[in-house]
């Protein structure tokens, strides 16, 4: 019986997909539940399984097709068993010892002479190294007159790590975007004309932050499962300033203005294919082991590809870590229909001023983008204050002043 392998109905902001990596080819045994093919839309990558065991049958769209929702891309043959290879046929009775002594001999006349390779015909130099380093000549675009390969250009091509053809080479390599790239891309764009954006700055002292973690993390982590980090702190500290400060919280839609009555909090993650931004939700009323749970889950989704439409659709504000890779500051894109974005960076050990004496102390540097068709100068400077304040006396956040 055959089973028709389709596209999932995508959402309604996703018009269509393209086929990323067929995981089966035909004739492959597949089993229910098994993944056949990813599908890379413009926000994740969707996994399609199959619904039976059976055998791949027929591949309807090749790798880099653009399908759309419910396009049928494969047949599976539902109960089949995959073909086996044909036995190989019985060994010939053993010849009489005369014939088997003679065999050999045989063997050796009518086996014919290697051809030369590329190798055996450079000179004597260039031989060596490209022996030596493992390098096939004819893979090397020689400088040498009328085209001949060098010592030089052996040497060259294998400190390029065979990439390019000789010395002096400078590859090049195009590759078409991925979808989710694409889209980045898209997004950006659209956040620069569109939106009047501005970044103020502000700089925190994570100092009681820092003292909290080490007196209390060991705790935390054997009562919650999970480790303390500096994000639950920031998503808090965002959370109750965009209760306080809902302008930072609102977006624009044509000419109106609309309040979000909670924070649906966007955290920029990293992966091999581009930024991603799973929301964590109603922000404003989860605890930090709520918080930091939340984020590992979305962290190794996005690592294992795993992460849902649903996990990156809304939310009202985002926060970014550029720190993670050493960032000292910046002026993050705010990502539409959004109206503000924090950004944290690095955290330094810097001097300054305590009550009249200088101290080392742990300070980050923290920016806010934002709309600045909506969100007045004055509202995003009180934001930030407000967020600086927090984290400078973790206490009030958990008190929630």
């Amino acid at each position: 019986m055959s089973t028709e392998i389709k596209v999932p109905v995508l959402p309604e902001s996703v018009s269509d997909a393209t086929i990323a990596t067929w995981h089966k080819k035909p004739g492959d045994a597949v089993k229910r539940d098994e993944n056949l093919v990813d599908l890379e839309t413009d926000k994740v990558v969707l996994e399609v399984p199959s619904p039976v065991d059976g055998v791949l049958k027929e591949i309807k769209f090749e790798e880099g097709a653009t399908v759309t929702s419910q396009q049928l891309i494969a047949i599976v043959e539902a109960g089949a068993a995959a073909a086996a290879p044909a036995p190989a046929a019985k060994a010939e009775a053993a010849p009489a010892p005369a014939a088997a002594a003679a065999a050999p001999a045989k063997t050796e006349a009518a086996k014919p002479a290697a051809a030369p390779s590329a190798n055996d015909q450079l000179p004597p130099g260039a031989r060596f190294a490209a022996n030596t380093q493992g390098v096939d000549a004819s893979q090397v675009e020689g400088t040498g007159r009328k085209g001949a390969v060098t010592k030089e250009d052996i040497v060259n091509y294998a400190k390029a790590g065979g990439v390019g053809s000789a010395a002096g080479a400078r590859p090049e390599e195009r590759v078409p975007m991925t979808r989710m790239r694409a889209r980045i891309a898209e997004r950006l764009m659209q956040s620069k004309n569109s939106i009047a954006m501005l970044t103020s700055f502000n700089e925190v002292n994570l100092g009681k932050v820092m003292a909290m973690r080490k007196e209390l993390g060991e705790t935390f982590e054997k009562a919650n499962g999970v480790k303390l980090g500096f994000m639950s702190f920031f998503a808090k500290a965002a959370a109750n300033a965009l209760q306080r400060h809902p302008i930072v919280n609102a977006s624009v839609d044509g000419n109106d203005v609309i309040y979000h009555g909670y924070a649906d909090i966007s955290i920029a993650v990293s992966t091999d294919k581009g930024l991603v931004t799973p929301v964590l939700r109603n922000v404003e009323r989860l605890g930090f082991a709520d918080i930091e749970k939340a984020i590992g889950d979305y962290a190794k989704k996005a690592r294992d590809g795993k992460l849902a439409l649903e996990d990156l659709q809304g939310g009202t504000f985002t926060i970014t870590n550029g720190g993670t890779f050493g960032s000292l500051m910046s002026t993050p894109i705010v990502n539409p229909p959004q109206s503000a974005i924090l950004g944290m960076h690095a955290i330094k050990e810097r001097a300054i001023v305590e009550n009249g004496q200088v101290v080392a102390a742990p300070m980050m540097y923290i920016a806010l983008s934002y709309d600045h068709r909506i969100i007045d100068g004055k509202d995003a400077v009180l934001f930030l204050v407000d967020i600086k304040n927090q984290l400078e006396n973790p206490h009030r956040m958990l008190l929630g002043m």
